[in-house]
């Protein structure tokens, strides 16, 4: 197995390419959807400007990033590359303890540094158009109902990760491919109510970003991103375990 160290390498470098490729692809489509709708405030969101097929444009960014992450880096770290996702194998003593710590932060680092590059590559209009992809509740979706989309959302990520991924019995050669269409699929129908995260750290990522560069201050939503991710994977782990054992 490869030292700790290494496998924190991964995980940085994969939760990078996820916000780099998945959260820029919002921030891009905001930005071409600016051109004719320059006073759209960001978090109105894509799905106002253009409907379901900028959240399914979205959602096939990034399940080709996360297909291609879990295929390079898999093998090295196991390609968590999201904090609820360590914690859920934490939680069901699949992870141990000692590492959790240091793949959580891997992941933070991670995202923070894709946005970053993201920014770097775009220009400011990423960051004052595009907000970098940050994710945030929609007009009229309350903090309770943002919550629960993203604990829905992630607990069906999760639960197909027990199946295709950490399952012994499960087909080989398929994880990537079925992990990435999953969260395509759940972006792009509750895109437009939270942004559909499913992940701490790619909300995270643009948050400091943002912030750091003069973008949109969106933290008092960051709970939600916390929460919602986490008891959803966590939920979906114990699930996932109480119907398999006999």
């Amino acid at each position: 197995m490869p030292t700790l160290g290494k496998r924190c390498v991964a995980e940085l470098a994969g939760t990078a390419l996820l916000v780099y490729f998945g959260a820029g692809a919002a921030a891009i489509t905001l930005m071409i959807a600016s051109g004719t709708e320059t006073k759209t405030p960001f978090n109105i969101g894509i799905g106002a400007l253009g409907g379901l097929g900028d959240w399914f444009a979205i959602g096939m960014a990034f399940a080709i990033v996360i297909a291609a992450v879990i295929y390079a880096m898999g093998r090295v770290s196991g390609a968590h590359i999201n904090p609820a996702v360590t914690i859920a194998l934490w939680a069901t003593k699949r992870f141990p303890s000692s590492e959790t710590i240091a793949y959580i932060i891997a992941q933070l680092i991670g995202a923070a540094l894709g946005s970053l590059l993201f920014a770097a590559s775009a220009g400011m209009d990423a960051v004052t158009i595009g907000g970098l992809g940050a994710t945030a509740p929609f007009p009229g979706i309350g903090y309770g109902q943002a919550i629960l989309a993203e604990t829905i959302g992630t607990f069906v990520l999760m639960l197909v990760i027990m199946g295709i991924a950490v399952d012994s019995r499960a087909p080989q050669g398929f994880a990537g491919l079925i992990i990435g269409l999953t969260v395509g699929g759940v972006i792009t129908t509750i895109g437009n109510i939270t942004g559909s995260s499913l992940n701490t750290a790619r909300t995270f990522g643009p948050y400091l970003i943002d912030s750091l560069l003069g973008g949109p201050s969106l933290w008092q939503y960051f709970p939600i991103y916390i929460i919602g991710p986490v008891i959803g994977a966590v939920a979906a782990a114990f699930f996932y375990d109480g119907i398999v054992k006999e």
